[in-house]
């Protein structure tokens, strides 16, 4: 499958597929302007604070973040400007996305309690690892982080019987997650997450490492960008550190594909060891906030 290709299954999807009849929520108003802001290329601080202040509740847990034990300030922030201050743009943006994107997609079911602690901690690897690497933005890679797995709160709300689909893709070993969805339902939350980015108007590189977010095989495929499949290699990546932390004892594409990721990203597998114990404060950080 190549670039153009998958724009035009995006397209029949959405149009004449099963995801046709999905709800896909209205990008927010305060996520568009953060992107416009971003999509500048220097963003500006009190541009970044006055949007963060425009929700009451996105403001507070901006402050509650930044006066977290994780940042053992000597000195608390007092208000939003101070917080993106002490914070500095790119991490403030991470949060603020993060905040948007869960409200935008809040849902009552149990089975996703956990969803969002999980996509937080996958978006802060994606972004610890950016910055470990060469060519690839961290803004960018923790947006891939976060949206990596979107379409299962959107599938648990639009699909019939999703929830039951969730719960036995979590439990089987013998065939992929995205294959057990298609089984059940002819499509999958990579399709649905990539339809999503690109209604809510994210970078084409984001939604294209959305969709391929559980294809391996295009880690040596030049029709992609580099950019994209250094974002798929890294979300397998951060989804070990993620499994990890939580105990996770065996994850089935890490012991499938993890080496492969890690020669395309020329990292070696101590390295990746020693990062579980860096973000080990920035993991349970998320579990508190």
């Amino acid at each position: 499958m190549k670039v153009a290709e998958i724009s035009l299954e995006l397209d029949r999807a959405r149009n004449l597929g099963p995801v046709r009849d999905i709800v896909i929520p209205p990008c927010p108003e305060l996520l568009t302007a953060l992107g416009q802001e971003v999509a500048l290329g220097d963003p500006s601080p009190g541009e970044i604070a006055r949007i963060a202040s425009a929700d009451v509740a996105m403001a507070a847990a901006l402050l509650r973040t930044v006066n977290s034990p994780l940042f053992a300030r000597s000195r608390l922030a007092d208000t939003v400007e101070q917080a993106v201050a002490m914070l500095g743009v790119g991490p403030t943006v991470g949060i603020l996305t993060c905040f948007l994107t869960r409200n935008a997609m809040h849902s009552n079911s149990p089975l996703l309690e956990h969803f969002w602690v999980t996509s937080t901690r996958r978006a802060i690897a994606m972004g610890f690892i950016a910055r470990q690497l060469y060519g690839v933005d961290a803004g960018v890679a923790h947006t891939c982080g976060l949206f990596c797995h979107v379409g299962i709160p959107i599938m648990m709300r639009g699909v019939r019987g999703y929830s039951g689909t969730l719960v036995e893709a979590l439990a089987r070993q013998d065939r992929s997650f995205t294959a057990t969805e298609n089984a059940a339902h002819k499509t999958d939350h990579a399709v649905v997450g990539a339809i999503v980015a690109r209604t809510w108007c994210l970078p084409p590189v984001t939604v294209l490492a959305v969709r391929l977010h559980h294809d391996f095989s295009i880690l040596g495929d030049m029709h992609f960008p580099a950019e994209v499949r250094n974002l798929v290699a890294m979300g397998l990546v951060a989804e070990y550190l993620v499994a990890r932390h939580e105990g996770v004892l065996r994850h089935r594409e890490w012991e499938q594909h993890g080496a492969l990721c890690l020669v395309h990203l020329t990292v070696a597998a101590e390295e990746v060891e020693s990062w579980i114990d860096t973000l080990y404060p920035q993991f349970e950080s998320v579990a508190r906030t």
